[in-house]
């Protein structure tokens, strides 16, 4: 069966030129044209990815895309006028896997929702709890508990540790991380991940000075446990 792709856009036109290039592609497609709506449908009809308009009438894009992400992982690609990075973040960290700024072009779009579904399925299962260094992890409502008792952690903290945890032991570079934040669209200074892990070392250790859970490679990265895991 082909892959389900809900297009929540109000201007009818894009939502037209957006419906065609997936259809084109081979994709089965359901429109929305208001935030309420694309919430019903989804209840109603399960969808493989989701590419949402920030503008709509009533209940926002954002606010959508927050909704959405508190009750299920399914990838969302917000399209928006709004080109400036302040927008782009706050996107990502309500959970958006993506973003494509208005203009844009129809076979660049396609070919961002087949690179989304195409890492949904090679990244491990997000629907279940992961379990690691006594952490609970749930990538669906996005907490992270110990005993019961949840941590709170920001978008970029979230993912980083969910990206650890997921492959134990195996040392992800700078890159690699600042690139699964950004999906694979960031240009910055790769620094700002060591910024990242050492805010999430005070929430996750139980010494932030003498980390076992999140330990650096030096002259390479970080990993989740290991042997000897030291910082």
């Amino acid at each position: 069966m082909s892959d389900r792709i809900l297009v929540v856009e109000d201007e009818q036109s894009i939502r037209t030129i957006v419906e065609y290039a997936l259809r084109d592609a081979g994709f089965a497609v359901i429109g929305a044209g208001r935030g309420d709506e694309a919430l019903e449908l989804i209840e109603r009809e399960p969808v493989d990815l989701v590419v949402l308009d920030v503008m709509l009438p009533g209940m926002d894009g954002l606010e959508v895309c927050r909704r959405i992400r508190a009750e299920r992982g399914t990838p969302i690609i917000i399209l928006s006028a709004r080109g400036e990075e302040l927008d782009k973040v706050l996107g990502l960290e309500l959970g958006a896997d993506d973003y494509v700024t208005k203009p844009f072009s129809p076979r660049e779009l396609v070919s961002r929702v087949r690179a989304n579904l195409r890492r949904a399925r090679l990244e491990p299962d997000r629907s279940a709890p992961l379990r690691a260094g006594g952490l609970e992890i749930d990538a669906v409502s996005r907490t992270v508990t110990r005993d019961g008792h949840e941590i709170e952690l920001t978008y970029s903290e979230f993912e980083i540790l969910h990206k650890l945890a997921s492959s134990p032991r195996r040392v992800f570079t700078r890159e690699e991380l600042m690139n699964h934040l950004w999906k694979g669209t960031f240009y910055g200074d790769l620094r700002s991940v060591d910024v990242h892990v050492r805010h999430l070392r005070q929430k996750v250790e139980e010494d932030a000075s003498a980390p076992v859970l999140i330990r650096t490679v030096r002259g390479v990265g970080y990993a989740f446990g290991g042997e000897d895991a030291r910082g």
